[in-house]
């Protein structure tokens, strides 16, 4: 490829994945013998794959094919169901690139499906329908209000088979993966940015990943990247949840506790022992959550699949969510241990109120047999 050759691409598609919570845990297994079509578990074929592990690997079936509004008329797209043990549903929508398409199209393309309602509202109604479908195997199922979005433009072919070195020297990748089409270029700074946490295994793959977005110029076909892509995504789902949830937790000991302070019932009485199961549920939910989240994915050794998983980690600003889960779990625990404290005490006042009370009792029944000889 010569430097005024544009990007041309022979065999690509787009990997749009919307993925939300709609329970505190599925148990795949059932969900597997809840869905009639044929389904199948998560397995990375690329070598040295079996250095990451899947103690639970996530659960796919197909959803047909589906016509999707675009700008430039309506497409046909290819829908898949993902489902994860901690509660998690993907809905991952295929669009087809057609071949003799320039990089300047895709990045038009790219911009559309990013915010497209189209798509959000497809998305939905399809999750819906694995919500009816797999009902029998879900635990406290709900649809969250939020669900998070990525975007893996694929690429197996380019004209001319152009090296990673030369695809990153010649195309705007940074453009195309924010969806920015406008004339004026980007900074060298952002642009630099944008593609910063990018990975090659051979001089002919590559691999970019931004927070909402990923390229990969893959000409083996192998699907394994944006699988590990999808279960990172799912993970930030998931912690992004459960801090939501706790932030509500938190906000509602806080109300409680205000409003019961100074009730009269205090003196005989801890208002406050509800609201401690309450949050030892939450809590023991919550290690339950992490343990299922950290065992989504397991990795031993430093390989390639692992650098990748790991970049999109740090890209994607789970350790930030998980920390702040960790933060507010350690923060409730310590309230918890101060809710409890306050109803230790009052059972310890209310036993020692009945041993008063045996006590004058015991006098009382001394007194009577005295007089009553």
């Amino acid at each position: 490829m010569s430097a005024a050759s544009p990007l041309v691409f022979e065999k690509a598609h787009i990997l749009c994945y919307r993925t939300f919570d709609i329970a505190e845990e599925i148990n795949l297994e059932r969900a597997r013998r809840a869905v009639s079509e044929d389904t199948r578990r998560l397995k990375l074929s690329r070598e040295n794959s079996q250095y990451i592990q899947l103690p639970n690997p996530p659960l796919a079936y197909e959803l047909g094919r589906r016509p999707l509004a675009l700008k430039g008329g309506p497409v046909t797209v290819d829908a898949t169901a993902r489902l994860f043990d901690h509660g998690a549903a993907s809905i991952i929508l295929r669009v087809p690139v057609l071949p003799g398409t320039t990089l300047e199209e895709l990045t038009l393309v790219a911009d559309e499906l990013y915010d497209s309602q189209a798509l959000e509202d497809l998305a939905l109604e399809l999750v819906e329908g694995v919500r009816r479908t797999i009902a029998p195997a879900v635990q406290e199922p709900h649809l969250w209000d939020q669900s998070e979005s990525y975007t893996v433009l694929f690429a197996e072919s380019i004209r001319g088979q152009p090296s990673a070195e030369e695809v990153l020297a010649e195309a705007d990748l940074a453009r195309l993966l924010l969806g920015e089409n406008g004339q004026t270029p980007l900074s060298r700074r952002e642009s630099e940015a944008v593609t910063q946490v990018r990975f090659s295994y051979t001089i002919n793959d590559l691999v970019v990943i931004d927070w909402n977005s990923a390229f990969v110029y893959e000409p083996s076909g192998s699907g394994d990247i944006p699988d590990l892509l999808e279960i990172a995504n799912a993970q930030l789902l998931e912690f992004r949840y459960y801090d939501e949830r706790l932030d509500e937790h938190i906000a509602r000991i806080h109300e409680e506790v205000q409003a019961k302070r100074h009730e009269w019932t205090r003196l005989f009485r801890s208002p406050y022992r509800t609201l401690t199961r309450q949050t030892l549920t939450t809590l023991v939910d919550l290690n339950e959550f992490i343990e299922r989240v950290d065992n989504s994915l397991k990795i031993i050794g430093d390989f390639y699949l692992a650098k990748v998983y790991e970049g999109a980690v740090k890209r994607m600003r789970i350790s930030a969510w998980q920390g702040s889960v960790t933060r507010k779990q350690q923060l409730l625990a310590q309230t918890y241990g101060l809710l409890k404290g306050d109803v230790d005490i009052d059972r310890s006042h209310t036993l020692e109120a009945v041993i008063i009370l045996l006590i004058v009792l015991e006098i009382f029944f001394a007194f009577f047999n005295v007089f009553a000889h």
